[in-house]
Protein backbone atom coordinates (compact mmCIF):
# COMPACT_ATOMS: atom_id res chain seq x y z
CA UNK A 1 0.00 0.00 0.00
CA UNK A 2 2.82 2.20 0.69
CA UNK A 3 4.81 1.71 -2.24
CA UNK A 4 1.46 2.42 -4.27
CA UNK A 5 1.23 5.83 -2.50
CA UNK A 6 4.64 6.36 -3.10
CA UNK A 7 4.43 5.68 -6.79
CA UNK A 8 1.27 7.60 -7.14
CA UNK A 9 2.41 10.78 -5.71
CA UNK A 10 6.10 10.37 -7.93
CA UNK A 11 3.81 10.00 -10.67
CA UNK A 12 1.35 12.76 -9.95
CA UNK A 13 3.45 15.56 -8.38
CA UNK A 14 4.22 18.43 -10.09
CA UNK A 15 7.47 19.15 -11.02
CA UNK A 16 7.96 23.07 -11.84
CA UNK A 17 7.07 25.77 -9.49
CA UNK A 18 5.06 27.79 -12.08
CA UNK A 19 2.38 25.16 -12.79
CA UNK A 20 2.23 24.61 -8.89
CA UNK A 21 1.50 28.55 -8.77
CA UNK A 22 -1.48 28.03 -12.03
CA UNK A 23 -3.00 25.93 -10.17
CA UNK A 24 -2.92 27.81 -6.47
CA UNK A 25 -3.89 30.89 -7.66
CA UNK A 26 -7.09 29.36 -9.97
CA UNK A 27 -7.96 27.17 -7.05
CA UNK A 28 -7.69 30.34 -4.49
CA UNK A 29 -9.89 32.38 -6.61
CA UNK A 30 -12.42 29.76 -7.18
CA UNK A 31 -13.06 29.72 -3.64
CA UNK A 32 -13.41 33.27 -3.30
CA UNK A 33 -16.12 33.84 -5.64
CA UNK A 34 -17.41 30.54 -4.11
CA UNK A 35 -17.62 31.86 -0.89
CA UNK A 36 -17.78 35.63 -1.44
CA UNK A 37 -20.30 35.49 -4.63
CA UNK A 38 -22.33 32.92 -2.67
CA UNK A 39 -23.01 35.13 0.11
CA UNK A 40 -24.27 37.57 -2.23
CA UNK A 41 -26.77 35.34 -4.30
CA UNK A 42 -27.82 33.36 -0.73
CA UNK A 43 -28.82 36.60 0.56
CA UNK A 44 -30.36 38.34 -2.79
CA UNK A 45 -32.43 34.99 -3.74
CA UNK A 46 -33.74 34.61 -0.18
CA UNK A 47 -34.66 37.98 -0.20
CA UNK A 48 -32.87 38.97 3.07
CA UNK A 49 -34.24 36.18 5.22
CA UNK A 50 -30.89 34.08 4.89
CA UNK A 51 -28.67 37.17 5.12
CA UNK A 52 -27.89 40.75 5.22
CA UNK A 53 -25.06 42.92 4.55
CA UNK A 54 -22.77 42.19 7.13
CA UNK A 55 -23.33 38.05 5.89
CA UNK A 56 -22.06 38.92 2.59
CA UNK A 57 -19.01 40.49 4.56
CA UNK A 58 -18.45 37.19 6.49
CA UNK A 59 -18.86 35.59 3.28
CA UNK A 60 -16.02 37.64 1.39
CA UNK A 61 -13.94 37.40 4.24
CA UNK A 62 -13.77 34.18 5.13
CA UNK A 63 -13.29 33.55 1.35
CA UNK A 64 -10.06 35.69 1.40
CA UNK A 65 -8.48 34.12 4.46
CA UNK A 66 -9.52 30.28 2.80
CA UNK A 67 -8.04 31.25 -0.55
CA UNK A 68 -4.75 32.95 0.77
CA UNK A 69 -4.46 29.83 3.47
CA UNK A 70 -4.80 27.20 0.39
CA UNK A 71 -1.79 29.47 -1.50
CA UNK A 72 0.45 30.05 1.42
CA UNK A 73 2.61 26.74 0.58
CA UNK A 74 3.01 27.82 -2.91
CA UNK A 75 4.59 31.29 -4.06
CA UNK A 76 1.69 33.49 -4.93
CA UNK A 77 -2.19 33.16 -3.44
CA UNK A 78 -2.47 36.39 -4.80
CA UNK A 79 -6.09 36.14 -6.49
CA UNK A 80 -6.71 39.45 -7.42
CA UNK A 81 -4.29 41.14 -10.60
CA UNK A 82 -4.23 44.20 -8.91
CA UNK A 83 -2.25 42.38 -6.18
CA UNK A 84 -0.14 40.54 -8.90
CA UNK A 85 0.45 44.04 -10.62
CA UNK A 86 1.37 45.47 -7.19
CA UNK A 87 3.91 42.91 -6.71
CA UNK A 88 5.42 43.06 -10.30
CA UNK A 89 5.84 46.77 -9.37
CA UNK A 90 7.53 46.30 -6.23
CA UNK A 91 10.06 43.64 -8.03
CA UNK A 92 8.47 40.71 -5.86
CA UNK A 93 6.95 38.66 -9.15
CA UNK A 94 8.98 38.33 -12.22
CA UNK A 95 7.14 40.44 -15.03
CA UNK A 96 7.03 37.32 -16.85
CA UNK A 97 4.75 35.20 -14.89
CA UNK A 98 2.41 38.37 -14.16
CA UNK A 99 0.30 37.30 -17.57
CA UNK A 100 0.14 33.38 -16.36
CA UNK A 101 -1.24 34.77 -12.83
CA UNK A 102 -3.68 36.73 -14.16
CA UNK A 103 -4.82 33.95 -16.52
CA UNK A 104 -5.55 31.81 -14.04
CA UNK A 105 -7.38 34.21 -11.72
CA UNK A 106 -9.74 35.06 -14.23
CA UNK A 107 -10.40 31.44 -15.37
CA UNK A 108 -10.83 30.43 -11.49
CA UNK A 109 -13.01 33.21 -11.22
CA UNK A 110 -15.01 32.31 -14.24
CA UNK A 111 -15.47 28.51 -12.65
CA UNK A 112 -16.39 30.16 -9.42
CA UNK A 113 -19.08 31.85 -10.81
CA UNK A 114 -20.39 28.42 -12.77
CA UNK A 115 -20.37 26.84 -9.44
CA UNK A 116 -22.62 29.35 -7.70
CA UNK A 117 -24.87 29.35 -10.62
CA UNK A 118 -24.94 25.49 -10.59
CA UNK A 119 -25.89 25.67 -6.96
CA UNK A 120 -28.76 28.17 -6.50
CA UNK A 121 -29.52 27.02 -10.41
CA UNK A 122 -32.94 25.52 -8.84
CA UNK A 123 -33.23 29.00 -6.54
CA UNK A 124 -32.90 31.30 -10.07
CA UNK A 125 -36.24 29.09 -11.30
CA UNK A 126 -38.31 28.95 -8.33
CA UNK A 127 -37.96 33.09 -8.07
CA UNK A 128 -37.93 33.51 -11.52
CA UNK A 129 -34.48 34.66 -11.96
CA UNK A 130 -34.24 32.52 -15.14
CA UNK A 131 -36.97 33.90 -16.93
CA UNK A 132 -36.47 36.59 -19.76
CA UNK A 133 -38.45 39.00 -18.22
CA UNK A 134 -36.86 38.83 -14.21
CA UNK A 135 -33.22 38.31 -16.16
CA UNK A 136 -32.28 41.51 -15.57
CA UNK A 137 -32.48 42.10 -11.73
CA UNK A 138 -30.58 38.46 -10.57
CA UNK A 139 -27.00 39.20 -11.92
CA UNK A 140 -26.07 41.09 -9.04
CA UNK A 141 -25.27 38.53 -6.98
CA UNK A 142 -22.43 38.01 -9.08
CA UNK A 143 -20.54 40.83 -10.60
CA UNK A 144 -21.22 44.55 -9.06
CA UNK A 145 -22.92 47.20 -10.28
CA UNK A 146 -22.98 50.65 -9.14
CA UNK A 147 -25.73 52.52 -6.32
CA UNK A 148 -27.86 55.43 -8.50
CA UNK A 149 -26.31 57.96 -6.63
CA UNK A 150 -22.42 56.84 -8.17
CA UNK A 151 -20.85 58.81 -11.16
CA UNK A 152 -18.25 57.25 -13.65
CA UNK A 153 -15.81 59.28 -12.19
CA UNK A 154 -16.54 58.90 -8.61
CA UNK A 155 -16.77 54.78 -8.90
CA UNK A 156 -13.33 55.08 -9.86
CA UNK A 157 -12.06 56.54 -7.33
CA UNK A 158 -13.69 54.66 -5.09
CA UNK A 159 -11.80 51.37 -6.90
CA UNK A 160 -8.52 52.94 -6.64
CA UNK A 161 -9.15 54.03 -2.76
CA UNK A 162 -10.42 50.79 -2.07
CA UNK A 163 -7.55 48.63 -4.02
CA UNK A 164 -4.96 50.95 -2.84
CA UNK A 165 -5.80 50.17 0.77
CA UNK A 166 -6.08 46.42 0.33
CA UNK A 167 -2.24 46.75 -0.91
CA UNK A 168 -1.53 48.66 1.58
CA UNK A 169 -2.22 46.49 4.55
CA UNK A 170 -1.52 42.95 2.87
CA UNK A 171 1.81 44.35 1.98
CA UNK A 172 2.34 45.40 5.83
CA UNK A 173 0.97 41.98 6.73
CA UNK A 174 3.41 40.51 4.96
CA UNK A 175 6.81 42.40 4.93
CA UNK A 176 9.05 40.38 6.98
CA UNK A 177 10.53 43.85 8.16
CA UNK A 178 7.75 45.13 9.30
CA UNK A 179 5.76 44.03 12.34
CA UNK A 180 3.56 41.98 10.20
CA UNK A 181 1.15 38.98 11.28
CA UNK A 182 2.42 36.46 13.58
CA UNK A 183 3.34 33.40 11.58
CA UNK A 184 0.37 31.48 9.99
CA UNK A 185 -2.23 33.96 10.29
CA UNK A 186 -1.78 36.20 7.45
CA UNK A 187 -4.74 35.11 5.21
CA UNK A 188 -6.76 35.45 8.72
CA UNK A 189 -5.60 39.40 8.70
CA UNK A 190 -5.88 39.81 4.58
CA UNK A 191 -9.69 38.75 5.51
CA UNK A 192 -10.06 40.74 7.87
CA UNK A 193 -8.59 43.83 5.91
CA UNK A 194 -11.01 42.98 3.62
CA UNK A 195 -14.00 42.83 6.27
CA UNK A 196 -12.55 46.44 6.73
CA UNK A 197 -13.03 47.77 3.77
CA UNK A 198 -16.14 46.03 3.37
CA UNK A 199 -18.41 47.97 6.31
CA UNK A 200 -16.40 51.39 5.47
CA UNK A 201 -16.50 51.01 1.56
CA UNK A 202 -19.13 49.28 0.60
CA UNK A 203 -22.26 51.93 0.03
CA UNK A 204 -20.96 52.86 -3.54
CA UNK A 205 -20.81 49.73 -5.35
CA UNK A 206 -20.28 46.56 -3.04
CA UNK A 207 -15.91 46.89 -2.94
CA UNK A 208 -15.12 44.42 -6.04
CA UNK A 209 -11.59 46.09 -5.90
CA UNK A 210 -10.65 42.66 -8.08
CA UNK A 211 -10.85 42.46 -11.68
CA UNK A 212 -11.13 39.14 -12.23
CA UNK A 213 -13.56 38.64 -9.09
CA UNK A 214 -15.45 41.11 -11.16
CA UNK A 215 -15.21 40.65 -15.21
CA UNK A 216 -14.89 37.08 -15.22
CA UNK A 217 -18.62 36.38 -13.63
CA UNK A 218 -20.06 39.18 -15.63
CA UNK A 219 -18.65 37.48 -18.78
CA UNK A 220 -20.48 34.01 -17.58
CA UNK A 221 -23.88 36.17 -16.52
CA UNK A 222 -23.49 37.37 -20.61
CA UNK A 223 -22.90 33.69 -21.56
CA UNK A 224 -25.88 32.24 -19.11
CA UNK A 225 -28.76 34.00 -20.70
CA UNK A 226 -28.62 37.85 -19.57
CA UNK A 227 -27.22 39.13 -22.88
CA UNK A 228 -24.19 41.48 -23.01
CA UNK A 229 -26.63 44.35 -21.01
CA UNK A 230 -24.45 43.11 -17.99
CA UNK A 231 -21.55 45.33 -19.92
CA UNK A 232 -23.90 48.29 -20.88
CA UNK A 233 -25.38 48.65 -17.24
CA UNK A 234 -24.66 51.49 -15.34
CA UNK A 235 -23.14 53.70 -18.54
CA UNK A 236 -21.03 50.66 -19.37
CA UNK A 237 -19.86 50.34 -15.81
CA UNK A 238 -17.59 46.82 -16.06
CA UNK A 239 -14.31 48.64 -17.08
CA UNK A 240 -14.12 50.32 -13.43
CA UNK A 241 -13.86 47.22 -11.11
CA UNK A 242 -11.44 46.52 -13.60
CA UNK A 243 -9.05 49.41 -14.48
CA UNK A 244 -9.84 51.24 -11.14
CA UNK A 245 -8.10 48.17 -8.72
CA UNK A 246 -5.07 48.39 -11.42
CA UNK A 247 -4.26 51.71 -10.81
CA UNK A 248 -5.52 51.66 -6.73
CA UNK A 249 -2.89 48.56 -6.71
CA UNK A 250 -0.11 50.55 -8.21
CA UNK A 251 -0.49 53.43 -5.78
CA UNK A 252 -0.99 51.22 -3.19
CA UNK A 253 2.39 49.89 -3.58
CA UNK A 254 4.25 53.15 -4.70
CA UNK A 255 2.83 54.42 -1.22
CA UNK A 256 3.76 51.72 0.72
CA UNK A 257 7.38 51.71 -0.18
CA UNK A 258 8.08 55.38 -0.62
CA UNK A 259 6.69 55.66 2.99
CA UNK A 260 7.15 52.69 4.67
CA UNK A 261 9.58 50.01 3.03
CA UNK A 262 12.59 52.71 1.85
CA UNK A 263 12.78 53.74 5.04
CA UNK A 264 13.22 50.25 6.86
CA UNK A 265 16.57 50.14 9.10
CA UNK A 266 19.77 48.28 6.87
CA UNK A 267 20.46 44.99 8.81
CA UNK A 268 23.54 45.43 11.78
CA UNK A 269 26.79 43.61 11.11
CA UNK A 270 27.76 42.28 14.39
CA UNK A 271 31.40 43.83 15.79
CA UNK A 272 32.75 40.68 15.93
CA UNK A 273 32.01 40.05 12.32
CA UNK A 274 34.24 43.07 11.50
CA UNK A 275 36.90 42.34 13.32
CA UNK A 276 36.87 39.03 12.12
CA UNK A 277 37.22 40.45 8.30
CA UNK A 278 39.75 43.07 9.79
CA UNK A 279 41.32 39.83 10.96
CA UNK A 280 41.30 38.27 7.72
CA UNK A 281 42.61 41.39 5.82
CA UNK A 282 45.59 42.11 7.94
CA UNK A 283 46.76 38.16 7.32
CA UNK A 284 46.18 38.90 3.70
CA UNK A 285 48.40 42.19 3.44
CA UNK A 286 51.00 40.33 6.22
CA UNK A 287 51.94 37.33 3.52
Amino acid sequence: MEGNKRTMRERCTLRKDIIKEFLAEFLGTFILILFGCGSVAQTVLSRGALGEPLTIHIGFTLGVAGCHGLGMGVRGGHVNPAVSLAMVVLGKLPIRKFPLYVTAQFLGAFAGACAVFGLYYGALWITGGCSSSRRKHTPTSLPAYPAKHLSVLNGFVDQVIGAAALILCILAITDKKNTGAPKGMEPLAVGLTILAIGVSMGLNCGYPINPARDLAPRLFTAMAGWGFEVFSAGNCWFWIPVAGPLVGGVVGATIYFLLIELHHPEPQRHAQDDNNVKEKYEIVTMS
